[in-house]
């Protein structure tokens, strides 16, 4: 679980095949084998750690739902370790599980992302929603969209600063708003179960009423 507060800038070493090495340091302090580190908001583990570098293997799933398959060497990446229990969450629960790449529409610093219609609903003005690991509140709610205001420095020391239109970014929704609706769903399918079950009832007491 992540907070989408980026704690480094790091910078792509290379990519061979499924191997992606990144060049970074704040990230790497008390990281060990197999532990996970947020690439842009993707959730990856680390398989080896150097002098200043990192290894992960990125699946054909992860290439095909997000935008790290697009990574080439000198590419900066946002990167965050997972929260711990006694940090701050100063921005909101990440997975680090991407639902969608979506497109750059406005640069920051009002930022304006294109993003399919399926996860719109779970969009709302002021709440939460994660770009490229970047955990921001947002301004306003479009038909095909979000914009977000990016401050100067989330520009600066990360990589939505550099992100022009047309860029592609990875772009998570609040697990909580998921969550919301898959318990409401439930529940209303149990309702309409209950209440079909109610009609039943009903036309056979009329029925039985009828034929006496």
């Amino acid at each position: 679980m992540f907070t989408g507060i980026v704690e480094e800038l790091g910078t792509v070493i290379d990519r061979n095949g499924p191997d992606l090495r990144i060049r970074a340091r704040e990230v790497l302090a008390g990281t060990g084998l197999g532990d996970s580190i947020a690439v842009n908001g993707c959730c990856l583990t680390a398989v080896e750690i150097g002098d200043g570098w990192w290894r992960a293997e990125v699946s054909e799933e992860t290439d095909r739902r997000t935008n790290l398959g697009e990574l080439r060497e000198g590419d900066p990446v946002n990167l965050e370790r997972p929260v711990r229990l006694q940090d701050r969450l100063g921005g909101h629960l990440v997975q680090g599980h991407v639902d969608a790449v979506c497109e750059v529409v406005e640069p920051a610093p009002d930022l304006r992302v294109r993003m399919p219609a399926h996860l719109l609903q779970y969009v709302v003005e002021k709440g939460s929603v994660t770009v490229d690991g970047v955990s921001l509140t947002v301004v306003e709610v479009l038909d095909d969209g979000f914009t977000v205001a990016v401050i100067p420095h989330t520009a600066a020391v990360t990589t939505l600063g550099r992100k022009g239109p047309g860029a592609r970014v990875n772009l998570e929704v609040d697990v909580i708003a998921k969550y919301t609706e898959r318990l409401l769903a439930a529940q209303l399918d149990a309702m309409k179960a209950t209440a079909k079950v109610g009609e039943v009832t009903a036309s056979h007491e009329v029925a039985e009423k009828d034929g006496r």
